[in-house]
């Protein structure tokens, strides 16, 4: 039976219930992080909750504790729950209130938090994804984490019934993001990916990636790009928190270079693997 977080508590999730009125299931009013856990070790925690703070800020909710006692309870409910390789995710409400679209005055947010197991076995890793494409139809302040991802669902809904593995979104002809992830191209040795504005999420994955390219010396650069530079692209790739650095290799029916994986994504997922390995070693040590 698992354990979840109801604000300060640990509870079995049999036990668990949101009420009626709370905001978050009226309105998608709140926020959430998801996060990856190798060997019982959060991965990228303090940028998470940097987010978390600034996802908080930019729509006026206040956090119902700390950010280091939420930070402590999710490592606690990580324990209780014994996960080793997995997700943890949680999410921060305005909480419940009368039905009205301002913000209700004297009420106290609501954090709920879970866990999923997900092993990550790199001999069962696929050499790369297909990708649709969708129009963006998202509102315009996306860089905030919200609840709010209704379009985000149709666009990944497009993708599922055409067989890909990722909706990558456009605004007009302007690439922006995955509908859960964040795009990056490849042209001439150079890594191109979207600016971090209101257009899209400023991904921890792809923060992580961006210093990786830096250490590695690989050039990149952050500007607008084109539905025709990412299906002439030689390389492409998405980025994730579950998705870590996955390639993109067929974007509707046409095939991204030659269909491989490229060398500038190789050396990305070298270095990001051993990353994640250089966690586990500290975790047993």
């Amino acid at each position: 039976m698992a354990t979840i977080l109801y604000q300060d508590q640990f509870i079995d999730r049999e036990q668990a219930k949101v009420d009626i009125e709370d905001r978050g299931y009226q309105f998608g009013d709140g926020i959430y992080e998801a996060m990856m856990v190798y060997s019982g070790q959060i991965f990228l925690l303090e940028p998470h909750m940097k987010r978390l703070e600034r996802s908080a800020r930019e729509l006026s909710l206040t956090l119902p504790y700390s950010v280091a006692h939420i930070t402590e309870n999710i490592k606690k409910l990580i324990e209780i729950n014994q996960l080793k390789d997995g997700v943890v995710y949680f999410q921060i409400t305005r909480g419940a209130a009368p039905r009205q679209h301002f913000f209700p005055d004297h009420v106290s947010s609501v954090i709920t938090g879970s866990v999923s197991n997900h092993t990550r076995d790199l001999s069962k890793r696929p050499k790369g994804i297909k990708a649709s494409l969708a129009e963006d139809i998202r509102w315009l302040r996306c860089d905030i984490k919200t609840l709010n991802l209704l379009g985000n669902v149709l666009a990944k809904q497009k993708a599922h019934v055409e067989g890909s593995g990722e909706a990558i979104l456009h605004r007009g002809n302007t690439v922006t993001e995955g509908s859960s992830s964040n795009a990056f191209i490849v042209k001439n040795g150079q890594l191109i990916t979207h600016p971090a504005d209101h257009f899209i999420l400023n991904g921890i994955t792809r923060l992580f990636v961006l210093d990786l390219a830096k250490q590695l010396g690989i050039p990149f650069v952050e500007r607008e790009f084109t539905v025709d530079e990412l299906v002439n692209a030689d390389e492409v790739f998405i980025t994730g928190t579950s998705n870590e650095v996955n390639p993109v290799l067929q974007i509707e029916q046409q095939v991204v270079a030659d269909g491989e994986q490229g060398p500038v994504t190789k050396k990305l997922i070298k270095a990001f693997d051993a990353e994640v390995e250089r966690i586990r070693t500290v975790s047993l040590s």
